[in-house]
């Protein structure tokens, strides 16, 4: 889409908005004149004989501007094909915002529709990563979506799969489009929800391959519903449950846009086969992918390290340590907590610049550092390679006062796959790592030394 052939019509909507904005009073002017001349149609010499209607329709300016500003919002997001693009999650967001709109401006619109047309294709594949994550651990393992890889499952399971307005239908809903806005197909619409429904009031599975289903009347003629060819299989159980069978073309799209959107930017699996080499631990700590706030936000929360707001009195001053802290992201925030923190980082130049923020910071290998149980807690993004990060676990656990609390954002693939670590596994949501420049699935161990 050309950008400015975009900003163009974005801005013709707005200038409609503001003109019909600022026309409120004097539409609402012309009508009660409008009304006023209807009244005097149905009389003579202005005689009174009864109301012309059953009720004087009474105007407010201010319920004119919210449906105003809602109709702009929709307007632009008709218009800029956002529903092809956004997730399900974005669109439930969207719907969720117009209960009470911001101010329709330029400026507002292209910093809430922006990004989806600076990078629809990303938002296309976040979208299909966001539905499938929710679907099979499968569709978490950073190692099972690699193309060539035969570990997606070829079914997924909808629970509470019952009318148009059920949990089923609606994952249902988000699961054909966001595959078919991967594809370049129609998105799903009524008739082809009413297709699946009448093949199975009839006992047949409703089969998405562009075949019609025929709804028997009594009385005129039989409605016919047409399928999209969608490589998509439903069986409704008589339990309110549904299977989902993917044919293998529309499996191995599944795949293909899966392993685009994770990525081979920071693997959480060795390649096969492949030696270790002198050195590869301290030079894989060098991968360097730092944590987004949000990110950080959680990582805290699961720990239980809340912000001093939180508390009745003072915030404890908990000591902290950050193995392979980066510039000190993670520092920043426990210092805004009021925490005591503590860094440990192998980059000289990263460790420099957190300790020119004021941190405390060890420059050195972290798995090269003896430990004494000195911290209450331990926050960490330790590296993914491999499954290198198992090591740090483990040593930095040795580092926890008795009873303290390690928390670890770790790769998804780490809880999904091969369960080394135990203990309380939370997924972070999809792409939370986009920013920092790799989209692998990632969520926050949370372990606690013995007492």
């Amino acid at each position: 889409m050309n950008q400015l052939v975009t900003q163009r019509t974005v801005l013709d909507l707005v200038d409609e908005y503001e003109e019909k904005n600022a026309a409120i009073e004097e539409a609402i002017a012309s009508f009660e004149a409008a009304f006023s001349q209807l009244e005097l149609a149905a009389s003579v010499q202005g005689k009174y004989v009864a109301p012309v209607t059953r009720h004087r329709p009474h105007l407010s300016a201010r319920d004119l501007r919210s449906n105003l500003l809602k109709s702009g919002w929709k307007a632009i997001y008709d218009r800029l094909q956002i529903d092809r693009i956004a997730s399900a999650k974005d669109k439930k967001l969207f719907e969720q915002t117009m209960a009470d709109p911001p101010e329709l401006t330029f400026d507002n619109a292209k910093a809430t529709f922006g990004d989806y047309l600076m990078r629809p294709r990303y938002h296309i594949l976040r979208g299909l990563a966001e539905v499938f994550a929710d679907l099979d651990p499968a569709y978490k393992s950073h190692s099972k979506v690699k193309i060539g890889v035969k570990g997606l499952p070829k079914r997924v399971i909808l629970s509470y799969y019952g009318g148009f307005s059920s949990y089923g239908r609606d994952k249902l809903r988000d699961i054909v489009n966001a595959l078919a806005a991967y594809q370049g197909k129609p998105l799903m619409e009524y008739a082809e929800f009413s297709a699946i429904e009448t093949a199975h009031r009839i006992g047949d599975d409703a089969v998405l391959d562009g075949r019609s289903y025929t709804s028997e009347r009594r009385h005129g003629a039989p409605d016919v519903y047409e399928t999209k060819d969608r490589g998509i299989t439903i069986r409704k159980f008589s339990n309110g449950n549904a299977h989902l069978f993917f044919s293998p073309d529309g499996l191995l799209d599944i795949n293909r846009a899966l392993a685009e959107f994770y990525g081979e930017v920071l693997p959480d699996a060795e390649e096969e086969g492949a030696k270790r080499q002198a050195g590869t631990a301290v030079s894989k700590d060098l991968q360097f992918y730092w944590s987004p706030q949000d990110v950080i936000e959680r990582a805290l929360e699961a720990a239980g390290i809340y912000k001093p707001r939180d508390y009745n009195g003072s915030a404890p001053a908990y000591r902290v340590l950050e193995p392979s802290c980066g510039d000190g992201r993670i520092l920043d925030e426990l210092r805004a907590y009021g925490c005591r923190p503590f860094g440990i980082e192998v980059h000289s130049g990263r460790a420099a610049e957190a300790r020119a923020k004021g941190h405390s910071v060890l420059t050195g290998n972290f798995l090269d550092q003896p430990a004494r149980p000195d911290f209450d807690f331990v926050v960490m993004n330790p590296p993914f390679y491999g499954r290198h990060y198992v090591k740090h676990v483990l040593h930095a656990l040795k580092f926890l006062k008795p009873g303290g609390t390690l928390v670890s954002i770790l790769p998804a693939t780490a809880h999904y796959d091969h369960k080394e670590l135990e203990g309380q596994w939370t997924d972070l949501p999809v792409g939370s790592f986009s920013e920092a420049g790799t989209n692998v699935p990632t969520g926050i161990l949370k372990m606690r030394a013995p007492k």
